[in-house]
């Protein structure tokens, strides 16, 4: 089977590292067109063997992306399109159509209560994206909370199916040599009570919240790990509050990983010199990044996790929810250093659910459904429901 994927950019974000995972687990041929900005992503897919095309799209009014991108597809003989990513769903679906490729696969990684992919939505976002929904085969829903959000948006539910994302679970182990490592290599001191977080430093991620939270538990350090427009705010935030010694901000990590052979910590090493995990953003389509943290072993406090809340109740014991003020930040922190300080254990046993999150469960999957779309339902196949 040959599957062309279009993602509207490769730079890095959840939607993107998730592809480049399934790329290394879905035993089709496939190829990606980027419509822009052919980023970190991109160049780490081309690494793994997959090959990446630059649609070259100047913005959301470029028309002319569509024929490009018809030509694209007509000329590589493609069995399905999988797009990914509003802009990609938008322009995608009808350049597939166009081009004789009727079996069209959509997955929306980013659709929350009151925005997509960080931006408010709209009745103009909302209408532009059925129409284009219905020249598709179904749409892919990374969790039961994302695909509700698309049937109450109006997307009908036997159109929708539920493919959660997932992870590398066992890369994710804790290995104490990493975290002795990590600490030394970021000039972490070895008994440090570190919290940490992992996401894009954007607004909607509201860590600034987490800053001033770690400034007023005085015996507290923040690893914040990603990249972003945030980041020279974020710093700014400590200075005033005296914590700029106390806020660490390494930027994006590397993968393949650079370390321990010299280079920068990869994600788990990130995730092994923590204490605790701290996920702020009040509005998550999935929350990959407490489902990492988790899987390293560590306690996770999270505001919006809507793949922990689609598990059956205690299946996920080391998870808690959380306000999202500052002062209930604080208390939690709080909470989690005193535990610390009584000796509490370095790590965690992983709950066994998030086997449930494994990448190559989510492959399997997703090769089903492909294999339904090109072939025709098997009459046996099941799919999961939106309740």
């Amino acid at each position: 089977m040959r599957v062309l994927h279009v993602i509207t950019g490769l730079g890095i974000g959840g939607a993107e590292q998730q592809l480049r995972l399934l790329l290394r687990h879905l035993p089709v041929r496939s190829r990606v067109v980027t419509l822009t900005n052919p980023g970190t992503v991109a160049e780490g897919i081309e690494a793994d063997g997959t090959p990446v095309a630059h649609l070259g799209m100047t913005g959301n009014r470029d028309v002319g992306a569509l024929p490009r991108l018809t030509r694209l597809i007509r000329q590589g003989g493609y069995d399905l399109v999988h797009t990914h990513l509003y802009r990609a769903c938008v322009y995608g679906r009808p350049a597939a159509r166009l081009a004789g490729v009727r079996p069209v696969i959509a997955t929306e990684h980013s659709l929350g209560d009151a925005q997509i992919e960080g931006r408010p939505l709209s009745a103009g976002t909302r209408a532009l994206y059925l129409a284009t929904e219905r020249l598709g085969t179904s749409t892919v829903a990374v969790s039961p909370s994302v695909a509700r959000r698309l049937a109450d948006w109006g997307v009908a539910p036997s159109r929708i199916r539920v493919v959660p994302n997932g992870i590398e679970t066992g890369r994710f182990a804790f290995r104490p040599r990493a975290r002795t490592m990590t600490r030394a290599a970021l000039g972490l001191p070895a008994d440090a009570f570190v919290v940490g977080g992992v996401g894009r430093l954007a607004a909607g991620k509201r860590f600034d919240r987490l800053v001033r939270a770690v400034a007023s538990v005085p015996e507290a350090r923040l690893l914040l790990v990603g990249e972003g427009d945030r980041r020279a705010e974020l710093l700014r935030i400590a200075a005033e509050c005296g914590a700029a010694d106390r806020v660490l901000l390494p930027g994006a990590f590397p993968d393949p990983p650079e370390h321990p052979a010299g280079g920068r910590p990869d994600l788990p090493s990130l995730l092994a010199a923590m204490d605790v995990f701290v996920s702020t953003s009040p509005d998550e389509t999935f929350g990959l990044a407490v489902v990492e943290a988790l899987a390293a072993g560590l306690p996770a406090l999270y505001v919006a996790c809507p793949a922990i809340d689609d598990l059956p109740p205690g299946a996920a014991p080391g998870a808690r929810r959380i306000g999202e003020s500052v002062p209930e930040l604080v208390g939690a922190l709080r909470e989690a250093a005193r535990a610390r300080a009584a000796g509490g254990p370095d790590r965690l046993p992983p709950p066994t659910a998030i086997r449930r999150y494994d990448i190559a469960h989510s492959a399997e999957q997703l090769l089903s459904l492909y294999q339904q779309a090109v072939h025709g339902p098997h009459p046996s196949a099941r799919t999961l429901p939106v309740k």
